[in-house]
Formats: structure tokens, C-alpha cells, sequence
């Protein structure tokens, strides 16, 4: 028996994903500005590329973390959870709020003469644009890209629609609910008005 765990254990290791795993299954859980500064210098290199100042703090999980891109000043909050296997864009500025979950796949499940593990899976990239801010609890699904400077409400399911520049978004499933105040000055600079 433990001549097999072992074989396994050394399976799991010569295999990166698994390895970034078992890093990850210490690293997310190492306590105060160590575990900090450690997930810092270390996970972002396993990313398809990562900005500067990248924060990162307990237990964040992710999958496909090879497809994962992100920008400057990002900001992944606790208990966050990136399924990037589709792929996932966390542009500049971006704040990830506590138990925030970004998913870029889904089973698919047309045929009903197989069990819907066994069909496969739709990819459809995410992408967050520049300066948005998910707060605590949201769940995006497969192909949102929402655009710059939006505020997702706690709670909230983010679904695939056009959201305007700088929005205040909220409920399940989102809609706008009101604009940021600099969105007129936005507008103005940008020759947008």
C-alpha cells in the first residue's frame, strides 16, 4: 500500500499542475505578511503573465492557472476561487472581494443518453476589465467581460451582457443600478459625450 501511495505521490509531482497544487495547498494557508509576501514572489509566476504588485491573500484557489493573466495592482481577496482553464483576464486595478468566484467553463449537458460528467466542457473566457471592484461573494460566469471601473454589488451572479463603462451593478441576475460619479468626467476627457 504505501509503495503505491508513493508511486502516485510521484505521479502527482512530475505532473505541473498537480505541482502547482500541492504549492498552492501550502501556500494559500500560511498566515500573516510571510504567507503574504511568499504567494506574492511565488504564484504569480505560474500565471500566463502577471503585472506588478500583485496581492494575494488566503486560501485562493485556482484552475487552469496557466490561463490565467494578470494586470498591475491587482488585488484577490480570501477564499476567492478562479476556474481560468477557459481563460481569465484580471486587467489593471482589479479588487477581488472575499469568497469572489470567476468561472470560465461549464459542463456542457445536450446530451441526455450521457451522464453530463461525461460531455465535456464549453470554454468561454472572462475578462475584468480595468479598475472594477467584485465585492464579497460574486459569481461570474463563463464569457462576462465586463468593462472598465465597474463596482459588482456583493452577492451578486454576473451573467454574459453588455455592462457600461463604470456601472454599479447588482443582483442575480446583475443589472445596472447606478453609474459612478466620475463617469461624466470620463466621458468628457475621452470624447466620449
Amino acid at each position: 500500500m504505501l509503495f503505491n501511495l508513493l508511486r502516485v505521490f510521484k505521479w502527482d509531482i512530475d505532473d505541473p499542475h498537480t505541482r502547482f497544487q500541492f504549492y498552492n495547498a501550502v501556500l494559500m494557508r500560511i498566515p500573516g505578511r510571510i504567507g503574504f509576501e511568499l504567494r506574492r514572489a511565488i504564484i504569480p509566476k505560474y500565471f500566463a503573465s502577471s503585472g506588478k504588485d500583485v496581492h494575494i491573500l488566503n486560501n485562493v484557489r485556482y484552475r487552469g492557472i496557466e490561463k490565467l493573466v494578470v494586470g498591475n495592482n491587482v488585488r484577490i481577496g480570501d477564499d476567492v476561487f478562479i476556474q481560468a482553464s477557459g481563460g481569465v483576464t484580471l486587467e489593471d486595478d482589479v479588487m477581488l472581494g472575499p469568497g469572489v468566484k470567476i468561472w470560465s467553463i461549464n459542463h456542457k449537458y445536450d446530451d441526455t443518453t450521457k451522464p453530463i460528467w461525461n460531455q465535456g466542457y464549453i470554454y468561454d473566457p472572462v475578462v475584468i476589465g480595468k479598475g472594477c471592484w467584485l465585492g464579497a461573494n460574486v459569481i461570474v460566469l463563463p464569457g462576462v467581460k465586463l468593462s472598465e471601473g465597474c463596482v459588482v454589488s456583493a452577492g451578486s451572479i454576473v451573467n454574459k451582457k453588455k455592462y457600461p463603462p463604470f456601472s454599479i451593478i447588482a443582483g442575480n441576475p446583475c443589472r445596472v443600478i447606478g453609474r459612478r460619479k466620475d463617469i461624466y468626467i470620463y466621458f468628457e476627457t475621452h470624447d466620449l459625450v
